[in-house]
C-alpha cells in the first residue's frame, strides 16, 4: 500500500528566485556494436502481416528455434527503435525480440500489441513457406516494457503463453490496478534503476504485494528512470537482460546463476538484489540473504535519515524529489503559486516499503505529521526572511 498525504498553506510573502541543477549519471549514449555482442549478428525487419510492429532477429536464422520476447517501448511509444540497441542485443543470443511500434514511427501504443506480436509469431511458425517456419519456440514467451511499456506487459502478463514477465523501470500506478499482481502465476523481474528512479516507490510496492511463492527476482541499478538502453548493446541492463531471458526461455542455469540464492552473480556486483522463491531447476530453494528488520520506530521525516534524488524542479513554481531511508521509500512534492495574498504552496508525499505495511494508520499519522512539520517550518523560514 502507498500512504499518501497532501497539505497546503499561504505564505504572506514573496517567493525569492530558486535554481537547482540534476547531474544525471551515467554513460552518454553509444551506437550499437553491430548486430548486437551475441553469436548471431541481428538487425531488425517490418512485416506486412503485423503492422506497426518492429521485429528484431538473427539476420542468419539459426538452427535451433528462437524464444519470443515481446516488448512495450518507454512512455509507450510508437518508435519500435526506441529501445533499438538492447534489442538487437537481445536478437542477436538467439531470441526473436518484437516491440510495439514502427521503425521511427510517431503517436502511442497499448497493450494489444504485445498480444498482437504473440499471435504473429505463433502463426508465422506454423505457416508453410515463411523463412520462420518451425524456427520458433512458441513454448516459451516472454513479455517486457520499460516505463509506461512496463504498464503494458503487465496487461497482458496472464496471457497463458506467457512464460515470464519483465519490468523494466515500472510500476502500477494506483492500487485499482493491483489485481493484475493477484493474478500472476509465472515467474516475474523486475530490473529497476535504483531510489533515483521515479519508477522506484511502485515497483517496490508492487513486489510487497506479488502473490506468496511466486518466483520473483529484482535487481537495481543506480543509473536512475533511463536505464542504459542507449548504450552500446544496451549498456548494463542489455547484459542482464540476456542472462534473465536465456535461463527463463533456455534453461540455461548458469545464466540462472546470476539471479538465484545469497551468493548470486548479481548479488556480487554493483546491483542491489532481492528474491523470492527462486530455484534454479525446480529443487530447494538456496538460502537467500536475510531481510533487513524493519525499524522499531518509525522516521521522523527528516531528510537527512535518507539518500533523496531531485526529480524535475520547474524554477519558483515545483519542486519533486525522494529518497529511500529505514526502508521507506518517500516521493514529495512541492507546488508554489503566486498570489495577490502572498504565495500558495502546496506540498504532496508519498510513502511505500515493508514498514508502512507492517503499520499503515501509524505511518499515515507519520506522513500527516511530517508534511504538518515540514510547512511550518518553510513558513517560519519564509516569513523571518520578510
Amino acid at each position: 500500500m502507498r500512504t499518501r498525504s497532501k497539505i497546503s498553506a499561504l505564505l504572506a510573502v514573496g517567493l525569492g528566485s530558486v535554481t537547482a541543477g540534476v547531474l544525471v549519471l551515467g554513460a552518454s549514449p553509444a551506437d550499437a556494436a553491430v548486430g548486437g555482442s551475441g553469436p548471431y549478428p541481428a538487425d531488425y525487419e517490418t512485416s506486412s502481416g503485423l503492422a506497426n510492429h518492429t521485429i528484431y532477429r538473427p539476420q542468419s536464422l539459426p538452427s535451433e528455434r528462437l524464444p519470443i520476447y515481446v516488448w512495450g517501448n518507454g512512455g509507450c511509444s510508437a518508435n519500435g527503435l526506441s529501445q533499438g540497441n538492447f534489442l538487437r542485443e537481445i536478437a542477436s543470443h538467439g531470441f526473436l525480440a518484437i516491440a510495439n511500434g514502427g521503425p521511427n514511427a510517431s503517436g502511442s501504443t497499448n497493450s494489444q500489441m504485445l498480444t498482437q506480436s504473440i499471435d504473429w509469431a505463433v502463426a508465422e511458425n506454423s505457416r508453410s513457406g515463411s523463412k520462420y517456419y518451425g524456427k520458433i519456440d512458441t513454448s516459451k514467451v516472454a513479455v517486457g516494457g520499460f516505463s509506461c511499456g512496463g504498464l503494458e506487459a503487465y496487461a497482458v502478463s496472464n496471457d497463458p503463453r506467457v512464460t515470464t514477465t519483465t519490468i523494466f523501470s515500472s510500476g502500477l500506478l494506483n492500487d485499482g490496478d493491483d489485481y493484475q499482481l493477484r493474478r500472476l502465476t509465472k515467474p516475474i523481474a523486475y530490473f529497476i534503476g535504483g531510489t533515483g528512479d521515479i519508477a522506484y516507490p511502485n515497483a517496490i510496492d508492487d513486489w510487497g504485494k506479488l502473490p506468496s511463492g511466486l518466483p520473483a527476482f529484482m535487481g537495481n541499478l543506480n543509473v536512475g528512470h533511463g536505464g542504459t538502453y542507449d548504450q552500446a548493446n544496451g549498456g548494463e541492463f542489455g547484459r542482464v537482460a540476456v542472462l534473465y531471458l536465456k535461463w527463463r526461455l533456455k534453461g540455461d542455469t548458469t545464466a540462472g546463476g546470476n539471479f538465484v540464492g545469497a551468493d548470486c552473480g548479481l548479488c556480487r556486483s554493483q546491483w542491489q538484489v532481492q528474491q523470492k522463491n527462486l530455484t534454479l531447476d525446480g529443487g530447494t530453494t538456496p538460502p537467500t540473504t536475510p531481510p533487513t528488520t524493519p525499524p522499531t520506530s518509525p522516521p521522523t521525516g527528516d531528510p537527512s535519515s535518507a539518500c533523496s534524488a531531485v526529480y524535475a524542479v520547474q524554477d519558483q513554481s515545483r519542486v519533486l524529489w525522494g529518497g529511500t531511508g529505514n526502508g521507506i521509500t518517500g516521493v514529495h512534492e512541492w507546488v508554489f503559486t503566486a498570489t495577490p495574498a502572498g504565495t500558495h504552496v502546496e506540498t504532496t508525499e508519498s510513502f511505500a516499503g515493508a514498514p508502512v505495511e507492517a503499520d499503515v494508520a501509524g505511518m499515515q499519522r507519520v506522513l500527516d505529521g511530517s508534511l504538518v512539520s515540514w510547512l511550518n517550518h518553510l513558513k517560519n523560514a519564509a516569513e523571518a526572511a520578510g
